[in-house]
């Protein structure tokens, strides 16, 4: 998308981008319209008063739009079909029940936190919450103590791996709209995101587990469930390679394309032209798809079976889709309008670096509308002019990805749909949501960033 030359001034550029931020929160929050058409209401009313062209607006508003869907929809679709599959399977309970009995009672939380990282690899934050509720559940009555302790790690390894790694949709298309590699952003977001649960959200979920007990509603009893399989669910080997599949092949797409680069591998040679097209991003998650229909469907449900189980799961992830396809328009509204460039201009002159500026928009953003995919995708459209302008390479826009994460992470409060999850799965009031949640969302965002910082300042 071309930036068109301002034709207003910074102040007035500034000014409509803050009304239109406000009226976006104001449709969203007190209106109660559906952030869809909230998104695409603003997008057209900012792309007016920005001065963009009439006749030029339904091309900046579908290409904002559509761009942003290219990349996204294919891999949500695709890692959401992935997590039906494993779950309905039985592999999340294999991997929550293999890695207890190996970890052992007392490292139950961390063991729970593990799994979640792993099964949020193709799944997004609330459904695999809700997937994980029996188990943590299981859990809690099998070793008592609070509910906390073992739900704040496990939610909070959800959180990260959604925030940080594709192919969930914030950071696919804060990438996309910063012109990074997906796959890179994906093979360095894996250990951000493990290193900052760890400092951020288990360490401190387990400390705020102890501190604070609460009685949730016994949403899990003893009773069998009757929908449940009655099929014997997948061997941990099997279900940790489906998962580890694609990372090999992403990485694979890496190290290739690195020694092509160097000029230690031929460009023209046809084996590593196959393995990079194995192991870009949607081919790679195409192929694990195919390999978990292999590997894990056999004895348990027919191909047919399996086509409706993805089905089922591709429906509640349409909004979402859109939801993000309407953030990737608001930010490429405020891009091509030159609002993003003014912006940036702006913190630059208040002395701050790049990395900072962008963890600031994020974290302003997501308190004040609270919808974390918004918050990535509007400001990776923010800050992306001065990213092309300086040149970035895939690995700094990587860190900024993480960054802009971070900002989107941090401070999650009662206008976040996850706030209010959390709160009432596990007996919380709000005061007691905002003391725990809140705190650990935070801790676990400023870990992030702390992490992307030292690389950028190192790197």
């Amino acid at each position: 998308m071309d930036i068109m030359e301002p034709v207003h001034g910074t102040a007035y550029l500034l000014s409509v981008a803050a009304i239109a931020v406000a009226l976006l929160l104001f449709l969203i929050m007190k209106v109660k319209l559906h952030a869809f058409l909230s998104l695409v209401l603003v997008s057209l009313l900012t792309a007016v008063a920005a001065g963009i062209p009439l006749g030029d607006v339904p091309d900046t508003l579908l290409t904002g739009f559509g761009g942003t869907l290219g990349s996204v929809a294919l891999l949500v679709a695709l890692g959401v079909m992935l997590g039906r599959l494993l779950e309905r399977t039985g592999g999340a309970q294999v991997l929550a029940d293999t890695l207890i009995a190996r970890f052992g009672e007392k490292r139950a939380p961390f063991a729970l936190g593990v799994a979640a990282l792993i099964f949020g690899f193709p799944i997004f934050f609330d459904a695999g919450l809700v997937i994980f509720l029996p188990i943590i559940f299981s859990v809690a009555r099998r070793f008592g103590g609070s509910i906390l302790l073992y739900a704040l790690p496990t939610a909070g390894a959800f959180a990260a791996m959604h925030a940080i790694v594709p192919p969930h949709p914030g950071p696919v298309a804060a990438a996309d709209l910063m012109g990074g590699d997906i796959g890179l952003t994906l093979i360095l977001g894996v250990p951000v995101a493990v290193v900052a649960w760890f400092v951020g959200s288990y360490l401190v979920g387990t400390r705020l587990g102890h501190r604070f007990v609460t009685t949730p509603a016994a949403l899990f009893g003893d009773a069998e469930d009757a929908d449940a399989p009655t099929y014997a669910p997948p061997r941990f080997i099997a279900v940790l390679g489906v998962l580890l599949f694609p990372l090999i092949l992403i990485c694979l797409n890496t190290g290739v394309s690195t020694l092509q680069t160097a000029g230690a591998i031929s460009e023209d040679a046809p084996w590593a032209d196959a393995l990079i097209l194995l192991g870009q991003t949607p081919v790679a998650l195409l192929l694990t798809v195919l390999l978990s229909l292999v590997v894990l469907a056999p004895g348990r449900f027919s191909v047919s079976k399996a086509t409706a189980l993805m089905d089922d799961a591709l429906g509640p992830v349409c909004a979402i889709i859109l939801i993000t396809g309407a953030g990737g328009m608001f930010g490429g509204v405020l891009r091509a309008s030159g609002i993003g460039a003014s912006l940036t201009e702006s913190l630059s002159d208040l002395g701050f670096s790049l990395i900072l500026q962008a963890f600031l928009i994020a974290a302003a953003l997501r308190v004040a509308q609270g919808s974390a995919t918004v918050a990535l995708t509007t400001t990776a459209g923010l800050v992306s002019a001065q990213v092309a302008e300086l040149g970035l390479g895939n690995f700094d826009i990587a860190l900024l990805v993480f960054a802009i994460a971070a900002g989107a992470t941090v401070l999650s409060h009662v206008n976040d749909s996850g706030f209010w999850l959390v709160s009432r799965f596990f007996g919380m009031d709000e005061k007691t949501t905002l003391k725990t949640w809140t705190v650990m969302e935070t801790t676990l965002g400023l870990a992030v960033f702390a992490l992307a910082s030292l690389l950028w300042v190192v790197f």
